[in-house]
């Protein structure tokens, strides 16, 4: 089952989190057991795991990749946007998770999170889940 998810940004630099856009297509498939792979066909957008119980975490994570990533540093692409090109680098266009008994084996503080490096704007990711 491939489920397809439109997302609007509203900052330059953003994540937010989609852990229940995923929950959802998760459920939708009917699928028990397997994998679910989720994929940002974008480059100037990633996604990625990380802490969901304390929104300090991303904007500490935002902080530092604006700090450590400039968006002004002489770069050579015309576009302006070479910071949001190698931000997404550094993260990753897809996720594997497995899924198991209907749930996602995520831990406990975890989330999934769209990362914008180039916004604001209206994004797409797919959600692929697999049985097995």
């Amino acid at each position: 089952m491939l489920k397809t998810f439109s997302i609007r940004t509203s900052r330059r630099v953003e994540f937010i989190n989609v852990t229940s856009h995923i929950e959802r297509a998760l459920s939708e498939s009917g699928i028990a057991n397997g994998i679910l792979t989720v994929f940002v066909p974008h480059t100037t957008a990633a996604i990625t795991i990380n802490e969901n119980a304390d929104p300090d975490v991303m904007n500490d994570i935002t902080g530092f990749i604006n700090s450590a990533i400039p968006f002004n540093a002489n770069y050579s692409h015309g576009e302006g946007n070479s910071a949001a090109h190698i931000k997404s680098s550094l993260f990753s266009p897809s996720l594997t998770i497995i899924v198991d008994e209907k749930e996602m084996l995520l831990g406990t503080w975890q989330g999934i999170y769209f990362c914008e490096f180039d916004g604001p704007r209206t994004r797409e990711f797919y959600v692929k889940v697999i049985a097995g």
